[in-house]
Formats: structure tokens, C-alpha cells, sequence
């Protein structure tokens, strides 16, 4: 999703002196990446030479992400939907721009920034935590945290407060206006991360909403 957003915002990211938000990746030792999608950034994780595990609940584009990485034998993959609770049903929405801005909040103002953007089905998940995910996994290669799920993301770290106590870096995509109906903010995430121990980094605009509201990549360090 990246590669077409910095074609579409090519112009408006230019007005912006751009920070690099990647410079941590050689800082940590592996990556948590919530929100996979196809695994885009495998190649990446892969350059860093990290310990990846990957989330991605949608079960098609979960078995694109699976063959994507087979030639990464650090890289692995979850089928699972995380939010701050266990075994909840949720509608899952899903996305025509190859699942990229799927998500289980309904677009808003999302829709003014990407107007061909649309929703075109709905499929129903079972939740999980990323601390419950964790538990099953060791953890101990894992320094780092991505999140990019739609407007989701506080509900992802409020499910993973034991597993932010052995994450330096987070990095999150959001916006400071109402993107996803009920969606977490900017400001939101901040309040969350800040009494964990986390400092924002790198605050890096790459799409404008007519509206003036921007969508960023954060990058917290603890």
C-alpha cells in the first residue's frame, strides 16, 4: 500500500522536510508487524537480516503473506485479528485495494482522502491479544513493533501491554482526524504510549485530507 500512497502524495509529502522512519530497524533484533497484509516490507526486515513475525486476519491475503515469505527462514506468519479482546466476534470489512485498508471500524473520513477506496465484503473473525499471540511464541527476538490496522491500533496495544515491556521501538500509521469511524487518533496513541515509557521520535506526514488532517508514521522509542 505504501508504494501507491507515495505515488498518489507525492506532491503534498514534498512540502515536508521528510525524517527517515526506518533508521530503528538496525537497532532491534526482530519486528513484530501487525497488519501485514502481503508482507510488503519482507524485503526490508530481510536487508536488516531481523526475526519477523507477521499478523494478518484476512485468510486470503494471509495465504498470499505465507508464500511471499517462504524464502525468508527468519520470517513467519499469524493468521490472527488482535484487538484488546479474546475470542470477540467482529465484522470485518474488507477492502478493494487488495485488502490494504480493510479494517473492522467503518470508513469515514477515509473517503475524502481516498475516494476510490471502498469496502466491497464483510467477513466475521474471532479476536485474539497480541499478549495472548505472544504467550505462545518466544519473544525474545522481537525489539521492535509495527502496527498498521486501520484505525485499530490502540485497540492492539491495549491487548499487548505485557508484550510493550520488551519493545524499544514502536512504529504506528495514523492520522489526527477521523479517518475510520471511531478510529484512534494521533493524540490517542500518544496519551497511551507515553505512561509506558515510549517517546515520539519521528512524526513523518505522507497523505493530507481536504479537510487540512494528516496521516502519519510515528516512531516511538522507549
Amino acid at each position: 500500500m505504501r508504494d501507491w500512497l507515495n505515488k498518489v502524495f507525492r506532491r503534498q509529502t514534498d512540502r515536508f522536510e521528510i525524517e527517515s522512519d526506518g533508521d530503528f530497524l538496525s537497532l532491534v533484533s526482530g519486528v513484530i508487524h501487525v497488519g501485514a497484509n502481503e508482507g510488503q516490507e519482507r524485503d526490508l526486515y530481510a536487508r536488516h537480516n531481523l526475526n519477523v513475525l507477521w499478523f494478518e486476519p484476512i485468510p486470503t491475503v494471509f495465504e498470499k503473506l505465507a508464500r511471499n515469505i517462504l524464502p525468508y527462514p527468519n520470517q513467519r506468519a499469524v493468521q490472527a485479528l488482535l484487538t484488546d479482546q479474546e475470542r470477540k466476534e467482529y465484522v470485518f470489512h474488507i477492502a478493494n485495494n487488495d485488502g490494504a485498508s480493510s479494517s473492522i471500524l467503518d470508513l469515514k473520513e477515509h473517503l475524502e482522502v481516498w475516494p476510490t477506496v471502498g469496502f466491497i465484503d464483510d467477513i466475521t473473525l474471532m479476536s485474539s491479544t497480541l499478549d495472548c499471540e505472544i504467550s505462545k511464541l518466544s519473544a525474545a527476538n522481537y525489539e521492535g513493533l509495527v502496527l498498521d490496522t486501520q484505525g485499530s491500533e490502540l485497540l492492539v496495544l491495549r491487548g499487548g501491554v505485557q508484550t510493550l515491556k520488551r519493545i524499544k521501538f514502536i512504529k504506528v500509521e495514523a492520522a489526527d482526524f477521523e479517518a475510520y469511524k471511531d478510529c484512534c487518533q494521533v493524540s490517542d496513541l500518544l496519551n497511551f504510549l507515553r505512561p509506558q515509557g515510549f517517546r515520539l521520535l519521528t512524526k513523518t506526514p505522507f497523505a493530507i485530507a481536504p479537510s487540512g488532517g494528516k496521516y502519519y508514521d510515528l516512531v516511538l522509542r522507549r
